[in-house]
């Protein structure tokens, strides 16, 4: 392997991954690597590039920051040399084509582990490598769809609907990540690399099973022990949202009690132990319902402050995001560098304090090609 730039990253500063994949999933996947040191070379087609590029400048950056770009053809002979040359000189290969197109262009496992007995090739599909799905194209939306997702209730009535974070690409990207680096490491070790086979909708199933499988014994899914009135979001007067979990009898007995005078209903200790909350569900949710309606969201806001409650408001804005006391102390979003062509960006940084060493936004996301002569220059030096 040629030596990686180290500039002070920790981690896994000696780790070289070649990103062939496109938007979400597989760019999430090896910003994670790159967050903490990876050499993450971006290798872009002629033209456009990533479609990412298009769709949403911001998430491309956010998703981009701290790689290199290469433009390589692999429709072209002359691409995939180029390719396979770096292959020899790196650890991992991230794609994120259909099942068999990288094969088809003679790049497949068995070619790549020709170049490199200890390449990782990692391969980030919908529905994976094989089976009746695997060449189905699809989205989050559809591989959340077959995953369990809907089946998990989260309250006493209503159909469960979607949230807008791409779950499926987002837990997929993350497994990848993790058993990458994990199979990085067996690789070196043994001298033996292997093919990754990340199903999208496999990962958002792994996360949906340990809810969704127990409701088999349930006549009814909201019969479930995990859905209960008291765990809910909440709306007050002026259509402010709070969210309040007095999932323990603890939390349920101190907010009763302290606002019991306010609200009489809130009086009766019948609901204080949580088998009798979780079968009365459906009157818990409307008593507590009722409750919020008859205050604004800064009275609430100002009651429950003063409390040990597991509670919050709802943030339906980014400025709310920005503007908490909580994310601000611990700097959770910090500014990402700009450049001639790419102003500077507001982003969250790599989620885990791992020492001052750790700058996960100390590098932009690269202009199309960037590092092309950079890297082909390393590569016949």
């Amino acid at each position: 392997m040629t030596e990686i730039p180290a500039d002070g990253r920790p981690g896994l500063h000696d780790l070289r991954v070649l990103d062939l994949s496109r938007l979400l999933p597989g760019g999430f996947a090896t910003v994670l690597m790159a967050d903490l040191g990876a050499d993450v070379i971006k290798v872009e087609s002629p033209g456009d590039g990533d479609y990412g590029r298009l769709v949403d400048p911001d998430a491309f950056a956010a998703l981009n920051r701290n790689k290199r770009s290469l433009v390589l053809d692999l429709r072209e002979a002359e691409g995939r040399r180029t390719l396979l040359r770096l292959v020899e000189r790196s650890d991992v290969v991230v794609e994120s084509y259909r099942p068999g197109v990288l094969a088809g262009m003679g790049l497949g496992y068995e070619r790549l582990r020709a170049a490199n007995p200890r390449i990782v090739l990692c391969s980030i599909s919908g529905f994976g490598q094989t089976g009746p799905y695997a060449s189905r194209p699809g989205h989050d939306l559809n591989f959340l769809a077959l995953s369990g997702f809907f089946a998990v209730p989260h309250r006493t009535e209503g159909s469960v609907d979607r949230v807008g974070v791409r779950v499926a690409d987002l837990a997929g990207a993350m497994y990848a990540a993790y058993t990458t680096v994990v199979a990085v490491s067996a690789a070196r070790a043994t001298g033996a690399g292997r093919h990754l086979d990340v199903s999208l909708h496999e990962a958002a199933t792994a996360w949906c099973g340990p809810l969704a499988l127990p409701l088999l014994q349930c006549a009814d899914p909201v019969d479930s022990p995990l859905v209960t009135g008291d765990n809910d979001v909440f709306t007050a007067a002026d259509g402010g949202r709070i969210a309040l979990a007095t999932f323990e009898d603890k939390f349920w007995r101190t907010f009763r009690t302290a606002l019991c005078d306010e609200f009489p209903a809130l009086a009766d200790d019948a609901y204080d132990r949580r088998a009798e909350r979780t079968r009365a569900k459906k009157r818990i949710r409307a008593l507590l319902t009722e409750v919020f309606a008859q205050r604004d969201l800064a009275w609430w806001t100002a009651t429950l402050s003063g409390l040990d409650l597991p509670w919050a408001p709802v943030y339906e804005s980014a400025e709310e995001l920005l503007t908490d006391e909580h994310i601000r102390a611990r700097e959770l979003v910090g500014t990402l560098p700009g450049s001639a062509d790419a102003p500077p960006r507001r982003q969250v940084r790599f989620p885990v304090l791992c020492g001052d060493d750790v700058d996960s936004l100390r590098r932009r996301a690269p202009a199309h090609g960037e590092h092309t002569a950079e890297i082909l220059a390393a590569l016949d030096g």
